[in-house]
């Protein structure tokens, strides 16, 4: 075997992680976050006096409001008794002149006329009464 060539083959290493590195990037990414919070501006606030509530001892009123409701055949209800619209004028005057506070409740059930309604409404507020609701929520009339 004289004339024999040897050739050496290189020994391949085995590849492993450095972790050195990765070390270096983790502690640059915690540097820069602790940077980051330092820089941060105290967060600066108000100080501000908040209400107390009280309770009152005032007793409640007894509840001299006014329901008038308009059904869908155009019947009007005052306080669930039934009445003609001619009546809706002379009952509202007169309730004014017997309430301090007169306060109505104008209501309709599903089936109700915007017509009627408007007209119960504009009675109201001719006679003067400022304190007056719709009801948005619909329920059977006369109850």
């Amino acid at each position: 075997m004289e004339g024999s060539i040897k050739v050496k083959v290189p020994v391949r290493k085995k590849a492993r992680i450095e972790i050195i590195p990765l070390i270096d990037v983790i502690f640059f990414l915690l540097a820069t976050f602790v940077l980051f919070t330092l820089s941060l501006n105290a967060i600066k606030s108000l100080p501000v006096d908040l209400p107390v509530a009280t309770p009152t001892t005032k007793p409640p009123d007894k509840d001299d409001s006014v329901t008038i409701q308009v059904s869908g055949e155009g019947a009007i209800f005052w306080n669930k008794e039934l009445i003609d619209m001619g009546e809706v004028p002379s009952r509202i005057a007169y309730y004014k002149t017997q309430t301090e506070d007169p306060r109505i409740l104008i209501a309709g059930d599903e089936k109700a006329r915007f017509g009627t309604t408007v007209a119960v409404l504009d009675e109201v507020r001719k006679a003067g009464i400022l304190k007056f609701s719709v009801e948005t929520r619909t329920r059977p009339t006369g109850k």
